[in-house]
């Protein structure tokens, strides 16, 4: 099968596009995948550049990509899908798959569910870890969705600051929290102003040319995507009681302390639960999957570079079938 491996780490030109890869073998409690498209995340040239090695060692050749969407072609001792079962979800080396970055990848059933009805697979493959981490956040750690009475009923809005709202995650992160009926802010380049406020942002901030801490304040909840010194100077703009969920590192503790707000740093578990309330928000028309660039599975390293370089919006996806 052809496939996009890495033989060591190192920067985009390391990957090659191999076209004799052995077909990946479906272990016990596994499903065999025949992938259609795969999308690209930060997490998979981290991995490429050797970031998490002490974590998750590779063994060379190592296919990447996590994300996919595809059809199963064959189970092992699994009794919650079958073959012919249109599947989303992540077949990455960190959650016990064999990279989805092929023409076929072994999955764990509890890292997959049954595809969007509404959505194709090249949607389906954009949504697994950016629209569960928005997921996740907005609804589990946040919890938006419980407020909801709290905050009619005092004749407000919850509040939540999103930054990055124009990247993979920002950009499910706000329609999410919209479905919520919240007030968003969010934090974006000039160039991405309108498309976020298309999405459903209330304010919208350029931080190349404004201070988002002297913007806004009184803030119920904010979701960090960016990282750095954005990430301590989110607690200012929350009210006491607040929450910050960071996915860059959590913010000062001393700091969080001070303003008497809670801080989580958050590890994404895409989980069957996740992946199927993420198909249910999108078939029910409240989220839409906005597609950056499309690339072949051939065009590896320019689809690298575009996410490393180019500043993408929304979600940039490989093309593998069809």
């Amino acid at each position: 099968m052809k496939a996009v491996q890495i033989n060591k780490y190192g920067g985009v030109e390391i990957l090659e596009v191999n076209q004799n890869v052995p077909k990946p073998i479906c272990g016990k409690g596994q499903v065999l995948v025949e992938v259609a498209a795969a999308s690209i995340n930060p997490i998979d040239w981290k991995v490429r550049a050797g970031y998490l090695k002490d974590f998750v060692p590779l063994t060379f050749p190592s296919i990447l990509g996590g994300d996919f969407a595809g059809v199963i072609v064959e189970t092992n001792d699994v009794t919650d899908f079958k073959v012919g079962d249109q599947v989303f979800g992540q077949a990455g080396l960190l959650n016990g798959g064999s990279g989805s970055f092929a023409q076929f990848a072994a999955a764990n059933p509890s890292k997959i569910a049954i595809k969007p009805k509404s959505l194709d697979y090249l949607q389906s493959a954009a949504m697994p870890l950016a629209g569960v981490s928005a997921l996740q956040a907005v609804e589990d750690h946040i919890h938006l969705n419980k407020h909801l009475a709290s905050a009619k009923a005092s004749a407000g809005r919850q509040k939540i600051l999103i930054h990055g709202g124009a990247g993979g995650i920002g950009h499910f992160a706000i329609q999410i929290a919209k479905a919520h009926g919240a007030y968003v802010a969010t934090t974006v380049s000039a160039r991405d102003m309108q498309f976020v406020k298309e999405l459903g942002a209330d304010q919208v901030i350029d931080y190349k040319v404004e201070a988002f801490d002297d913007k806004i304040d009184d803030f119920d909840a904010v979701f960090d995507t960016v990282g750095g010194e954005t990430t301590n100077k989110s607690l200012k703009v929350l009210k006491a009681g607040g929450i910050i969920v960071s996915m860059a590192g959590e913010s000062d503790g001393k700091l969080a302390k001070k303003f008497k707000v809670s801080a989580i740093g958050q590890q994404t578990d895409g989980n069957p639960k996740r992946l199927r309330r993420l198909a249910l928000l999108v078939d029910e028309g409240k989220i839409r999957v906005y597609i950056d660039r499309v690339f072949t599975l051939d065009q590896a390293k320019e689809a690298f570079e575009h996410l490393e370089f180019g500043h993408p919006r929304g979600k940039v996806v490989l093309k593998i079938k069809g």
